[in-house]
């Protein structure tokens, strides 16, 4: 669950499977999602066709509304200009709301390179142990990227809109664990929303909803 902190911003560049990919319609072979955040909205533009097993993961955490109340917990700023890193979302430690483990796709298989704001997933452990949290980067981070001597990160889709959102969130003041990169004041992810296809909850049970109802 924690990705290598950038050591080198590069410019922004869209990879060539997303190029073509817009905000404002639907494109085969991509599922966008709008997160509804308490900074503003994000959309984002998942590639089902280049990361089917990581695409699909993440949709099954929208369909059944575990992403809905998580928030933005950790905001990792370039040390050498913060204007660049990542920020991270999902469901942390919740028991309650976690899916189960998936087989990773890494860069060289499917392609999608941690460029400016790529999501991905994060893990806390081996390839294969990432389940619901994940983070978009803000400038392009090669160190995440498979090679030869690492195994790097899930990347599977990318922001297309809300990018101003995204980085005011990078900006947002830091301390505490994961070596300072906790957010002080978290910002909460109200709804996670698919914007294509139709849904498919998985049926599973949701008992942070039924605790929810019981407090109220």
């Amino acid at each position: 669950m924690r990705p290598l902190l950038p050591l080198v911003a590069l410019a922004a560049l869209l990879s060539p499977p997303a190029a073509a990919q817009r905000a404002d319609r639907a494109t085969p072979g991509w599922v966008r999602v709008r997160l509804e955040t308490a900074d503003g909205p994000i959309v984002l533009a998942l590639d089902s066709r280049h990361a089917p097993v990581t695409t699909a993961n993440f949709m099954r955490y929208v369909d059944d509304g575990r992403f809905d109340g998580v928030s933005f917990y950790r905001t990792a700023r370039n040390k050498r200009d913060p204007r660049y890193g990542f920020i991270q979302s999902g469901i942390r430690t919740d028991a309650r709301r976690f899916l189960d483990t998936i087989p990773h796709e890494s860069t060289k298989q499917t392609g999608i390179k941690h460029l400016d704001m790529t999501i991905s997933m994060a893990r806390l452990g081996p390839p294969g142990a990432a389940n619901g949290n994940w983070f978009i980067t803000v400038g392009a981070i090669p160190s995440m990227d498979w090679t030869p001597t690492n195994p790097g990160y899930a990347a599977f889709g990318r922001v297309v809109a809300g990018q101003a959102t995204v980085k005011r969130i990078l900006a947002e003041p830091t301390g505490g664990g994961m070596k300072g990169t906790l957010m002080l004041q978290p910002v909460r992810v109200n709804k996670a929303i698919r914007l294509d296809g139709t849904a498919k909850p998985t049926g599973r049970p949701r008992p942070w909803l039924i605790e929810r109802r019981r407090d109220g």
